[in-house]
This record gives C-alpha cells, sequence and structure tokens, in this order.
C-alpha cells in the first residue's frame, strides 16, 4: 500500500516527492503562524501563567532606585478578591479590586520592625481583564503596570489621596 493510498487527496505525485508536499509544509507554518498570533493576542485572557509574566514584566520595568527599596512584600496574582478581604476597609464590595496592598508600609516601620511576615501586593487578574474590555494584550499590560505602581507606591506610604493628586 503506497502513501498515495493513505491520503487519497493528494495523489501520487506526493509519494513520487511532487510539489505537494513543500504547499502542505508552507500551509502548516502559515496555520500555526496564525494560531500563534491569536493565542498571544488572547493568553492573558485565558491563562494565569501568562498574567503572571506580565506582572513580573511590570516589576522588571520598576526603576532600579525602587526594586532594590522593595523590602519584604510578596507579589501575588489571585482570581478576585474575596468579600472576607473587604473587611475593615473603606471599599464598595459591589466594585471589584485590580489591587491590594496589605501590610506595614515603609513610612509606618519602626525599630521593632523586624520578624515579620511579608507585606502583600495582590493583583487581581480577572478584573484587571475584565477593566480592559477588548483592548488587547498591549491595554492588558498598561493596566497591569499601573496597577503594579499604584501598589508599589502603597508600599512606600503614599496613600490613594496623595496618588490621585499625583495622577495615578
Amino acid at each position: 500500500m503506497g502513501l498515495h493510498h493513505r491520503w487519497p487527496d493528494r495523489g501520487p505525485q506526493h509519494a513520487a516527492g511532487g510539489g505537494d508536499a513543500v504547499r502542505t509544509v508552507s500551509r502548516r507554518t502559515e496555520r500555526l503562524a496564525r494560531y500563534r498570533a491569536a493565542r498571544q493576542r488572547v493568553a492573558p485572557l485565558t491563562s494565569l501563567t501568562a498574567f503572571e509574566a506580565l506582572v513580573a514584566d511590570a516589576l522588571d520595568e520598576l526603576p532600579a532606585f525602587i526594586r532594590e527599596r522593595l523590602e519584604n512584600v510578596a507579589v501575588v496574582v489571585e482570581e478576585r478578591a474575596r468579600p472576607e478581604r473587604f473587611e475593615g476597609m473603606r471599599h464598595n464590595e459591589n466594585e471589584d479590586l485590580l489591587g491590594l496592598y496589605e501590610g506595614v508600609n515603609r513610612l509606618d516601620r519602626g525599630s521593632g520592625y523586624h520578624l515579620v511576615t511579608p507585606d502583600r501586593i495582590t493583583l487581581f487578574w480577572k478584573p484587571i481583564i475584565e477593566e480592559v474590555g477588548g483592548g488587547g494584550l498591549d491595554a492588558i499590560r498598561r493596566e497591569v503596570r499601573k496597577t503594579v505602581i499604584h501598589e508599589v507606591a502603597h508600599h512606600f506610604g503614599i496613600d490613594d489621596a496623595e496618588l490621585e493628586r499625583l495622577g495615578g
């Protein structure tokens, strides 16, 4: 049984090394390129790992003098803020949080600040994706960067009112 019997739509010239093999490889390459491009556009919409990579990129893009001063702080990604996270906060529970800083900011740390659990910056990936809507990967990247900067500012003691005044 020849190769052309297994793929009858390609005919006997395929088995003989005709041009169909080159066209088939070319079509597969084009399909793979289109698939990769489409996956790149929607990856953060469907992949926590891809979103975490955007967060890591945003942290890496912070100026060196900021990165060097990020002390005892963990940056994590969660799907959404659970309602119990809102207890004791002045936040409307009907609004999704994009990010949250929990801990003792650098200005409030005193001489007794040691051997404490790390502060925590949490980015909530689903609300960030929803905030952007259909804006694509660049819009998601910008929103992640903006949220990272906002929460890092809280780590350094800048409150929401000051951030608003500064335009952030």
